[in-house]
């Protein structure tokens, strides 16, 4: 065998080893979800909905506790301080909840500035992290899929678009699986990663999840694709390569009929001329400032920069600045203020929501939804896609 066939050999190793570690340690049954990650809770109530829980503690007590026995969690000097019911308190450095009969659930609401509620299944691991406490919920992945389309989609759709929202859900999972993988889960609970607001009772979102088990998107090399997706297009999707850093051959410019009676297709947005003029100065602008037809914009297709002149300035640092819906929007003068009118919501890649909606209704399976909005992709078992790491 010559050097370069020992090099591709070898290199084939290294492929065969990553694709068969990532199954093996990847496509798994269970996920690590952070949960109210963008919160600081000062204490939680753990409260049993059913099954049964073991409370066990890292010096090596534990306690049982019921269908709706309430566990109240502190932080206690730097650890986790636990009572339940009557009995003593605890004080430990971390706690686990580990359900014992495999059909377990709990509600947990959060005490502090911003208390919430919420229902999730599996178990529960908490422990102190510098200003707050950090609760992971360990759940099977169908339940956290389900919960994710719940959260992202709402309810009263076609299963279709569920079914759709469900692969694209479960991709992303298993793309970025090892994300948080040093902080000791593998994905947190809000838009940094996907929004996930604890079980779904939805039975027809219970039941996507469940008839589209295991599938995901690749591309034409079998990995997991970026499954980007959005709110409404406005009639074009956009190329990723014109929003992001990195282009995806997948994600690519869509014209999409499908979304344009939907609630979010078009909107409006007045501007004072002066604003307008003190935003642009800040990238540059030195025109004309007193008159509104200098900064007539038209945008028939989705473009990358709004141009007013010779001056150019990026959409998406005019949309983050005015908190805009997208960047598809036109510049209309009025006499002393612009009138932006926008289509479509969100960053305009990949799924556009709404239009799937549609499409849903109209008859078209989830499988010819994702084709019509990714290029060139499978839907396949995760079992037979390659993982590799995709930290972010």
């Amino acid at each position: 065998m010559g050097e370069f066939d020992t090099y591709i050999m070898g290199r084939v190793k290294i492929l065969i080893f990553i694709f068969l570690n990532a199954l093996t340690g990847v496509a798994s049954s269970q996920v690590k979800v952070r949960l109210f990650a963008n919160r600081l809770p000062e204490s939680a109530v753990f409260t049993v909905i059913s099954g049964r829980y073991d409370v066990a503690f890292i010096n090596g007590e534990n306690i049982q506790v019921s269908k709706n026995d309430a566990v109240i969690i502190l932080r206690f000097k730097g650890k986790i301080a636990v009572k339940v019911r009557n009995s003593a308190g605890y004080i430990a450095d971390s706690v686990f909840f580990t359900g014992l009969t495999g059909k377990d659930s709990f509600s947990l609401r959060i005490n502090g500035p911003a208390p919430a509620q919420q229902n999730y299944s599996g178990d529960l691991y908490c422990f102190d992290d510098l200003d707050t406490f950090v609760l992971i919920n360990n759940c099977d992945t169908d339940d956290y899929i389900a919960g994710v389309v719940k959260a992202e989609g709402g309810s009263g759709k076609n299963k279709e678009y569920f079914k759709t929202q469900a692969v694209l859900a479960r991709t992303y999972m298993y793309k970025y699986f090892d994300k948080h993988m040093s902080d000791r889960f593998s994905v947190c609970d809000n838009t940094h990663c996907q929004a996930f607001n604890g079980i779904s009772d939805d039975t027809l979102i219970n039941l996507a999840s469940l008839e589209t088990r295991g599938l995901v998107i690749t591309d034409k090399d079998s990995m997991l694709i970026m499954s980007a997706f959005h709110s409404n297009c406005g009639g074009e999707t956009s190329s990723s390569g014109d929003v992001w850093l990195t282009a995806k051959p997948y994600l690519k410019k869509v014209n999409d009929p499908y979304c344009f009676s939907s609630k979010n297709a078009v909107w409006e947005k007045k501007v004072i001329l002066s604003d307008w003029c003190a935003l642009l100065n800040k990238s540059g602008y030195s025109g004309m400032a007193d008159d509104p037809l200098a900064f007539k914009f038209i945008q028939k297709s989705r473009m990358r920069e709004y141009m007013a002149g010779s001056f150019t300035m990026p959409l998406n640092t005019i949309r983050t600045e005015l908190a805009l819906r997208s960047t598809f929007f036109s510049v209309v003068p009025g006499k002393d203020f612009l009138i932006l009118r926008g289509r479509g919501y969100g960053h305009g890649v990949g799924l556009c929501q709404e239009g799937a909606m549609e499409m849903a209704a109209r008859g078209f399976n989830f499988r010819e939804i994702i084709d019509f909005y990714y290029a060139g992709v499978s839907i396949r078992d995760v079992k037979n896609a390659v993982i590799l790491s995709e930290k972010q």
